[in-house]
């Protein structure tokens, strides 16, 4: 990847970042007041769509990770170089970070803070270690969907709705458990805004794991070779 262009790439990520986070943690925010019954729907919905939204916006300047565990899987893979990469994450827990005071600012206090602003927290009965594995399980999910549908040449031309897909039914799946972050970003900026930090490692390590193995199994085994020696 050449280093022409590299703002304009870090401004990428860092919108996108921006959009999926206050739309995804606005879902949250929202249907907690307004709609407590249909909650996990619309979080899945905002948080899918939302990113489908963001990821189709940015795909063509900076790739849309839009998720630090989705660059790690690509540095993993050789896709990006270590200090873009590094670049990459920190704008992304910017625009992140960005967003949730976004809400902040617009959203009545009585309403963002009984949902947190959208930050993350483990379900009734789930243990650190229970928490771990099913955000890297769904991270993992999230990973194949990105390789399966932008990064493999022979991948179907459907921008980012294949990816928005994939967290709407990973939210749909883990929301009540873990809240299915996937996106150590997408926790981080509500965590931040609401200074409410539940178990907010998990919310790193997991994704980490699963975004790194999910892009090296989709190298390695579905795509069937080894990953190039230079990033492009």
């Amino acid at each position: 990847m050449s280093t022409q262009g590299v703002p304009r790439r870090l401004a990428a990520e860092l919108v996108g970042t921006f959009i999926f986070v206050f739309v995804g943690a606005g879902g949250v925010v929202t249907s907690t007041h307004f709609a407590p019954n249909m909650g996990l729907l619309i979080a899945a919905l905002a948080n899918g769509l939302g990113l489908a939204i963001a990821v189709s916006l940015t795909m063509g300047v900076s790739g849309g990770h839009l998720n630090p565990a989705v660059t790690l899987g690509m540095l993993v893979t050789r896709r990006i170089r270590a200090a873009e990469a590094a670049g990459y994450i920190v704008v992304q827990v910017v625009g992140a970070t960005l967003a949730a005071y976004t809400l902040v600012l617009l959203v009545p206090s009585s309403i963002g803070s009984a949902a947190n602003y959208g930050a993350p927290s483990l379900g009734s009965g789930i243990s650190v270690g229970v928490g771990i594995v099913f955000e890297a399980v769904m991270t993992f999910i999230l990973l194949s969907a990105v390789f399966g549908t932008a990064v493999d040449p022979r991948a179907p031309k459907i921008g980012g709705f294949g990816i928005g897909l994939a967290v709407f039914l990973d939210v749909l799946t883990g929301g009540p458990f873990t809240g299915a972050m996937m996106n150590p970003a997408r926790a981080v900026g509500p965590e931040i805004a609401a200074h409410y930090f539940s178990a907010w490692y998990v919310y790193w390590i997991g994704p980490i794991i699963g975004g790194i193995v999910g892009a090296l199994v989709y190298q390695y085994v579905i795509m069937g070779h080894q990953v190039s020696d230079t990033p492009h």
